[in-house]
């Protein structure tokens, strides 16, 4: 990622550190905007990144609100709307237009749905995975025990236990998330600039801010309600989504359940011998998966 560089993007609530392409500022290339989940960094794009400057656009991969260098929400608001609004915000900054494309992966999956909802014309193409479209997480958590299993980090995360669990030992509890879900992936590299977003306690308690405003307690800013609903939204343009057939984190059974929940213009593929990351475990096949699609 020699040619990728760091640009800070000044919006109200935060400032966002994004890695963006050698092409970021070329308004004649279509923008795509990459967007991580937990536990996780922009610098999962890295494989990704090339080969999509290397197609013709531009990119720009934040490192969502609360995750370093980005800043902390000044606001404390961790609803995947308010990142969702984030990302249409970056699409203002970088100048992009209608042709504009969404990348998104576990938390990512959410916040782009709802980004392509709330400001349908300024995105062409959606592509999410690891957490599928429409109500099928929701109907897994009450009708798939497997699933509710899988999902124990999430109840977990409600407990100010884990705000001594999580970090303790170098964040080993991070590196088990990772052997769990992507199972025989070796994440060293990955782990390395995941805990350097998450060492410092403020950032921290952001990442697992997200799952104590979708499930817990936490601050919901009442501005965010419509772009919060939104992330529980199906596209309405053209959608790729892609699952990882060993996923220890989401069963590809729930993949499979999003099937007669979305329309016919979203296309879901269920991708062999990958887990939850699978964009990191089989980047030549995830990439020429997009790449076809974003044809």
């Amino acid at each position: 990622m020699s040619e990728i560089a760091n640009q800070t993007v000044s919006l109200p609530d935060v400032e966002l550190t994004c890695l963006t392409s050698p092409s970021i500022d070329d308004q004649n290339r279509p923008l795509v905007i990459c967007v991580h989940g937990f536990p996780d960094s922009a610098h999962s794009w890295r494989h990704l990144m090339p080969v999509l400057e290397g197609a013709g656009f531009r990119v720009a991969a934040p490192f969502i609100r609360g995750y370093a260098p980005s800043t902390v929400s000044s606001s404390g608001a961790y609803q995947t709307g308010a990142s969702a609004l984030d990302i249409c915000a970056l699409h203002r900054h970088f100048r992009g237009d209608g042709r504009a494309v969404l990348i998104g992966h576990d938390w990512g999956a959410p916040i782009v749905y709802g980004a392509a909802s709330i400001e349908p014309s300024c995105w062409a193409k959606v592509v999410a995975m690891a957490v599928p479209p429409g109500g099928s997480m929701g109907l897994a958590f009450v009708t798939n025990t497997d699933q509710l299993k899988r999902s124990w980090y999430m109840f977990f995360f409600q407990h100010g236990l884990a705000d001594m669990v999580v970090p303790a030992n170098d964040m080993a509890f991070i590196d088990m998330i990772w052997e769990d879900w992507s199972p025989g992936y070796d994440a060293t590299d990955d782990l390395l600039h995941v805990k350097d977003a998450l060492r410092k306690p403020e950032h921290l308690a952001a990442a697992l801010g997200y799952y104590r405003a979708a499930l817990g307690d936490a601050f919901q800013d009442p501005a965010h309600t419509e772009a919060q609903d939104a992330t529980q939204a199906v596209p309405g343009q053209p959608t790729l989504y892609l699952h990882g057939v060993n996923d220890g984190c989401i069963g590809p059974e729930v993949a499979e359940s999003a099937r007669p929940m979305v329309g016919d213009h979203v296309e879901i593929r269920l991708v062999e011998g990958v887990g939850h990351f699978l964009h990191l475990e089989a980047p030549n096949v995830v990439n020429a998966q997009i790449l076809e699609f974003l044809s």
